[in-house]
């Protein structure tokens, strides 16, 4: 059966090779939109690229093999909580995320010093054993800090074979089995699916609430904050530019990009410091890098990028929920 991303990609055009190449202009000479920094509310750590397994559509390509960002170290990410602290910016929510960030060897640390200095910890996992081999940890975590230990696991689909089509064979009882160690330890859990499957976001709320039900699993389904389901990122396939009269045009405002509140730390292997990038969806590009420290990443973010309309402006996506 063919995965329904590659699906998607056959049907659509693919992206005229003119657009997003210039950060100020679009293809047809209008003035590219861009999002200042309202706020750094919500910092993302990228704790590595590996993971244990190999999507069809994983727009960062992780994989047991991919290690072209490399593991966080607990002390990189107290150095950026420490720049927090003292530059006492507004950061509510540190978010991590991969690869699957439960294989980082730091991870327990690094989710210690998070909560320790007052943050709420956001894990984005597929639950599967990595997690799993965390259990204990996960539990004093739990115990010490409450509700401000949030974990969102990943679910294709609400039936095994769908969301199995995407993420490999022998995907859904592990991820089922972490889901149920989640909710029955009283864990601040969320679910993210996807809507690539041509169901109605009704049909799917529907599907995920039986799931949840038969499976004793504490997500209120109808609740977008507690079920996100995201658009489809393909950079590769057409999408308009978004101008500066778009805002107006579509009825957005631009505070409400993920990038006037968030910010994300990559390590890229071969380099000796993480440098921070606009969101969760540009860890690869080079243009976005916007230096080592939050202070110089404090800038605005020209929407240069496929994903930059596809997801956010037309899509309305934020992975920070």
């Amino acid at each position: 059966m063919t995965s329904p991303a590659l699906a998607l990609r056959k049907e659509s055009p693919s992206l005229d090779s003119g657009k997003f190449s210039d950060p100020h202009v679009t293809a047809d000479g209008q003035a590219r939109a861009g999002v200042g920094l309202r706020a750094l509310e919500t910092l993302w750590f990228n704790t590595g690229t590996l993971c244990n397994l190999a999507c069809g559509s994983c727009y960062i390509e992780s994989s047991p093999v991919n290690d072209r960002l490399s593991y966080l170290t607990a002390e990189e990410v107290g150095e950026y909580l420490d720049e927090i602290a003292r530059d006492g910016l507004p950061v509510r929510t540190i978010g991590l995320t991969g690869g699957e960030p439960f294989m980082n060897p730091e991870i327990a640390d690094i989710l210690e010093r998070i909560l320790a200095a007052g943050h709420e910890a956001l894990v984005l996992t597929n639950a599967m054993r990595p997690m799993m081999r965390h259990a204990e940890a996960l539990l004093g975590l739990r115990e010490r800090f409450g509700g401000r230990l949030a974990l969102r696991v990943s679910i294709d689909h609400y039936a095994e074979a769908l969301h199995q089509l995407e993420r490999g064979p022998r995907s859904w009882e592990p991820m089922i089995l972490g889901l149920r160690f989640l909710s029955d330890n009283g864990f601040a859990v969320t679910a993210a699916g996807r809507t690539v499957w041509k169901e109605s976001e009704a049909e799917l709320r529907a599907g995920f609430a039986r799931l949840f039900a038969k499976e004793g699993i504490r997500i209120e389904a109808g609740d977008p904050a507690a079920l996100i389901l995201f658009p489809e990122m393909d950079e590769t396939l057409d999408v308009p530019e978004i101008t500066t009269a778009c805002w107006d045009i579509l009825g957005v405002d631009p505070g409400t990009m993920m990038c006037a509140s968030s910010r994300m730390v990559v390590k890229r292997k071969g380099e000796s410091r993480p440098v921070v990038m606009p969101c969760t969806l540009l860890p690869y590009d080079e243009r976005f890098v916007m230096g080592h420290s939050l202070v110089e990443a404090a800038g605005a973010v020209p929407l240069n990028h496929p994903h930059c309309a596809r997801f956010c402006v037309l899509g309305g996506g934020s992975c920070s929920g």
